[in-house]
């Protein structure tokens, strides 16, 4: 019995495979990464971390993970509040999600027939540059197949002022219109709760048409179109850039 038992174990041993996720800072200073898995999926590394400049750090997932990861910027040692991405005054965010404007990477592992589904999303604006690449991942050579997804674009130095969050005259993010005038229409709730009546285009001042010539890889609001999700089988490691 015993035997058969260390059998039963091995086999769940190897059936369980980790993800690596790459993490580096490219950023000019500092920052804290935040990191919130899905409804029942773990925070990794409780949430979140401190990345120095130039800094890279090896963050491990099972392979069936969903979540996303964020940057905070701007981060005060003593009372652990971030001007952006804040999750509370913490360091490791334990479920918290960021405080807008952060610029989102997402992903599911082994979701739909198997594939890795993985984005850059603007919709709670935008804080710093951000990138996640697949690995060693086996695609169908599509546009939207195993390639890297991110957003590099200047966007603090192109947003409007009315979007623009300040730190000592700096420009240091990029507020979504939802965020920025809370009102149904810029936040697709309400009467303008679906695809249908939730166009940007339709608004007083189309926003995410400017985030999304800056970043055309990126969501840039709720009702975005999906051309933006990216997809990747058997990927063993994720790269993932800030700055």
């Amino acid at each position: 019995m015993l035997c058969f038992s260390l059998f039963l174990l091995a086999g769940v041993a190897i059936n369980v495979q980790a993800i690596n996720f790459e993490i580096k800072n490219n950023e000019g200073g500092p920052i804290w990464v935040g990191i919130q898995g899905n409804p029942n999926h773990k925070h990794l590394r409780n949430g979140g971390f401190k990345l120095a400049q130039g800094q890279q750090v090896t963050v491990n997932a099972d392979d069936h993970w969903a979540g996303r990861f964020w940057a905070r910027t701007w981060c005060n040692e003593g009372t652990k509040h971030c001007l952006t991405g804040d999750c509370g005054n913490k360091l490791e965010c334990n479920g918290a999600g960021g405080n807008p404007p952060a610029t989102l990477l997402e992903i599911t592992l082994k979701g739909d027939a198997g594939k890795d589904f993985y984005d850059v999303s603007l919709v709670d604006g935008f804080n710093v540059k951000a990138s996640i690449t697949p690995i060693n991942g086996h695609g169908d050579g599509s546009q939207y197949s195993c390639k890297r997804a991110g957003c590099s674009a200047p966007v603090n130095e192109k947003c409007p002022p009315e979007l623009q969050v300040k730190q000592d005259n700096n420009v240091i993010a990029c507020k979504s219109a939802c965020a920025a005038f809370n009102t149904d229409e810029y936040c697709c709730r309400g009467a303008h709760d679906k695809p249908e009546t939730c166009k940007s285009s339709n608004w007083p001042k189309d926003y995410p048409a400017q985030f999304k010539q800056l970043c055309p890889d990126a969501y840039s609001y709720a009702y975005d179109d999906h051309k933006s999700t990216f997809t990747c089988k058997d990927v063993p490691t994720y790269r993932i850039e800030f700055g």
